[in-house]
C-alpha cells in the first residue's frame, strides 16, 4: 500500500470505469471552476445528471433496469433481496463472478415502504407530492410483494445480494473498489422511532406506538419521517430543510452505502441493523466513491450484498437514520488470499473491516459498548501502523494521540461504531 497519495494518480484512480467524455460532463454540471465530489464523476452518472443543468432540479429518477451499468448487473427484485435481515452462509448467490469484476447494484431504500409508512411507497410519497411515475418501480415491487417483514423484530433494511466471488475461503480478504453512486431519485427520508437513535424516550416528541399500530393504520406508530427533497443549489445537490423562520438548511448531499457485507459463517437468522466483524451496517460515512473496503471472508465465495443506501450521513447518526435515498453502487471486487501482502497492516489477514480513501486510512472498532468500540480502533490503528511501516507500537500510539482523529460511526445500531481517520499526507518516505 502506497504512503502517499498523489492528487493526478488519485484522480485517475477516482475516474477509472468513466470516459473522458463522462467525466468532462460531470464536472461541467458542477458549476465552471467547481471541483466536482467524487460521486459525481460515477459511470453512468449521466442517467441522473441529466436535468442538473439549471439551479431548482434535482437528480432524474433512474428506474431500475435503465441507463448505463458497469460489469454484472443485479436488481432489487423480492427474488434477490431480503428484507431486515443478511445473507448467511447458506445463502444462495444472485450471481457469481471471478476476483476482480465490477458489480453495478440498483439498491432500494426502506424509507418509504416500512410498516410506519403504510407499505406502500406510492401513497407515502405522494403525501409528500411526489408523483406516482418517480416513485421507483423496484421499491414498489418489495413493498407489495409477499416478503415477510417484522416491523418489531426485524431490521429495516432491503438488502441486495449475496454475489459470491470465484476462489474466496474463509481467512482471505475481499477487497471492495467503491466506483460508483449514483442517485436514484430527487428526494430522501430522514427517520426517528420510539426506543431507538441516541435520545431514546426523548424523542420523538410524540405520543408512544398503540398497540394496534399497523401498515394498515401507520399514523398509530407516531414516528417522525421527515421527507428530504433534493435540489441543485449554487452548482451543488444539495438537500434542504425547513430550518425555523425565515429560513432553511441546505447541505450537499455525500452518497455512500451503509450497509456493504459478506457473510458470516452461520445458519441461524442475521438481524440487518447491528455491524459486525463482516462488515454489514457500519454506517462509515468515509467510504463513498473512490474508498476501499477491506473484509475478512468467512464462507467460500465471501458472498458480498449491500443495502441501507444514504444520500449523506453526520458522524454519529444520532436520530436513527441518515438522508435515506436510493442509489446505483457500482463496486469492484478483488479477492486477496490470505498471507497477501496488499491485506493492509503486514498481517495478511484481518479480524474486522478496515478502510481507506484518498485521505485516509481507516481503523474500525465495533462493540456494544462505545468505550470498548474506541479502544478496538485504536487497537487497529497500532497494529496497522506498526505492521505497513515497520514503526514501534509505542511511536505508533503517540502519533494518533497526536494527530489522528477518532470519530464516532454511529450509536444507534446496537453495535456502536467508531472508526479512525490516520492521514496518508503524514507518512513520508525517508
Amino acid at each position: 500500500m502506497s504512503s502517499q497519495t498523489d492528487p493526478e494518480e488519485a484522480f485517475e484512480t477516482l475516474s477509472e470505469g468513466i470516459g473522458r467524455r463522462d467525466l468532462l460532463r460531470a464536472s461541467a454540471l458542477i458549476g465552471a471552476g467547481a471541483i466536482a465530489p467524487s460521486w459525481a464523476l460515477s459511470p453512468g452518472i449521466e442517467e441522473a445528471a441529466a436535468t442538473l443543468a439549471g439551479d431548482g432540479r434535482g437528480p432524474r429518477v433512474l428506474q431500475s433496469g435503465r441507463g448505463r451499468r458497469t460489469g454484472s448487473y443485479v436488481a432489487s427484485t423480492p427474488q434477490s433481496v431480503r428484507w431486515g435481515h443478511l445473507p448467511n452462509r447458506d445463502a444462495k448467490p444472485v450471481r457469481t463472478v471471478p476476483s476482480g469484476s465490477t458489480v453495478t447494484f440498483d439498491t432500494v431504500s426502506h424509507e418509504g415502504i416500512l410498516e410506519d409508512q403504510g407499505r406502500d411507497p406510492v401513497r407515502y410519497f405522494a403525501s409528500k407530492g411526489v408523483r406516482e411515475r418517480d416513485v421507483l418501480d423496484d421499491a414498489r415491487a418489495i413493498a407489495a410483494s409477499e416478503l415477510e417483514h417484522d416491523f418489531a423484530k426485524d431490521g429495516p433494511h432491503i438488502i441486495t445480494g449475496p454475489v459470491s466471488v470465484i476462489g474466496a475461503r474463509p481467512g482471505d480478504v475481499l477487497r471492495i473498489d467503491v466506483v460508483g453512486l449514483v442517485p436514484r431519485a430527487p428526494y430522501g427520508v430522514i427517520s426517528n422511532r420510539h426506543g431507538k437513535g441516541a435520545l431514546p424516550g426523548e424523542f420523538p416528541e410524540t405520543a408512544p406506538p398503540e398497540p394496534d399500530a399497523s401498515a394498515a393504520n401507520p399514523e398509530r406508530y407516531h414516528n417522525v419521517s421527515v421527507f428530504t427533497p433534493v435540489r441543485r443549489i449554487r452548482g451543488l445537490q444539495r438537500a434542504v430543510l425547513p430550518g425555523g423562520t425565515g429560513h432553511r438548511l441546505e447541505f450537499p448531499i455525500d452518497p455512500f452505502m451503509g450497509i456493504t457485507g459478506v457473510a458470516l459463517d452461520t445458519s441461524e437468522r442475521v438481524n440487518s441493523v447491528p455491524p459486525t466483524v463482516a462488515g454489514g451496517n457500519i454506517d462509515i460515512r468515509d467510504l463513498t466513491v473512490g474508498s476501499t473496503l477491506y473484509l475478512p471472508v468467512f464462507v467460500p465465495g465471501a458472498k458480498f450484498f449491500v443495502g441501507d443506501p444514504h444520500y449523506r450521513q453526520g458522524d454519529g447518526e444520532v436520530a436513527l437514520t441518515a438522508l435515506e435515498a436510493p442509489l446505483r453502487g457500482t463496486f469492484r471486487l478483488t479477492l486477496l488470499k490470505r498471507g497477501s501482502g496488499a491485506i493492509p497492516g503486514g498481517r495478511g489477514r484481518l479480524e474486522v473491516p478496515f478502510g481507506e480513501n484518498a485521505d485516509y486510512w481507516i481503523p474500525v472498532g465495533l462493540n456494544a459498548d462505545l468505550d470498548e468500540a474506541m479502544k478496538q480502533a485504536v487497537r487497529e490503528g497500532i497494529a496497522f501502523l506498526s505492521g505497513e511501516f515497520g514503526m514501534s507500537r509505542a511511536v505508533a500510539y503517540a502519533y494518533m494521540s497526536a494527530a489522528t482523529d477518532y470519530v464516532v460511526s454511529q450509536v444507534v445500531d446496537r453495535t456502536k461504531g467508531v472508526h479512525g481517520r490516520i492521514a496518508k499526507s503524514h507518512v513520508r518516505a525517508r
